[in-house]
């Protein structure tokens, strides 16, 4: 398959048409590389250590989430990662291509993903988008757990460096509706309230925030913006490997940018 089906497929699928006015979603680098064979690294993050990994692979196409340029750039100048990273992709003729709230929005997307991996049932997004897409999911436990038994199986499941969630009183209540949204959710707090859902499974939350949840009744619960939204990356390497593809391979060097001393 050459990139440029490869793209048409996955535009099919997660338009990018739908991001959000704020996002940067689709090419970020295209060095005239669409009629290649497909060798594609999928990452969450672009950065020079997946440049280099893509490098050493003889990939032609590096699949982020995150964008590389979230906004327009004034300057390329030597020393700085963007230039570095613009100048490595023409010199080695590697694409980078990035789908983000377009992505979230989708079936086996970033939210979608969360929900199978919590094996959430009749699940429907937190916020409607379009028919049948949305942001965020919310769904049922079944069977229920506690508060404790979910916190372990967020643990053992996304292996987070660190679990944080809101004041409780006690550990074993029952918990049978959770909603999640990989990444940066807390702004949903409002909407996931609505939803009937006890807890609340998203990153990047501000101290504020877990005391708005708390007063809203909903345990808050943040496990870090890597950990909630690599695997869809993983489940997209899937979905690329069902297309036959020449090559494709997730990264191993995509980092969490956040480290806890111990």
């Amino acid at each position: 398959m050459k990139i440029a089906d490869l793209i048409t497929w996955f535009e099919a699928w997660a338009n990018p048409a739908w991001c959000e006015s704020w996002d940067n979603c689709g090419w970020q680098i295209e060095p005239g590389i669409l009629q290649e064979k497909t060798r594609v690294l999928v990452c969450l993050t672009p950065t020079l250590a997946v440049m280099q990994e893509a490098i050493a692979l003889n990939a032609n196409l590096i699949f982020a989430h995150h964008p590389l340029i979230f906004n327009p750039l004034k300057s390329l100048r030597t020393g700085e990662a963007i230039a570095e990273m613009v100048r490595l992709a023409f010199t080695h003729n590697i694409g980078i291509y990035t789908a983000h709230t377009n992505f979230d929005q989708v079936q086996d997307g970033t939210a979608d993903v969360l929900a199978q991996i919590l094996e959430l049932k009749e699940v429907t997004p937190i916020e409607l988008t379009q028919a049948g897409l949305g942001y965020g999911r919310v769904g049922l436990l079944k069977p229920f757990l506690t508060l404790q038994e979910l916190l372990a199986t967020i643990q053992t499941r996304l292996s987070p460096p660190n679990l944080i969630f809101s004041p409780s009183a006690d550990l074993q209540q029952t918990i049978s509706r959770v909603a999640v949204l990989g990444g940066s959710g807390a702004s949903y707090i409002s909407a996931v309230t609505k939803t009937g859902a006890q807890a609340y499974l998203t990153s990047d939350c501000k101290f504020h925030q877990f005391q708005e949840s708390r007063d809203r009744n909903l345990i808050l619960i943040d496990a870090g913006h890597y950990a909630t939204e690599r695997p869809a990356c993983d489940r997209l390497v899937q979905k690329f490997q069902s297309l036959n593809l020449d090559w494709v391979q997730l990264s191993q060097k995509d980092e969490d940018f956040r480290q806890f001393f111990a």
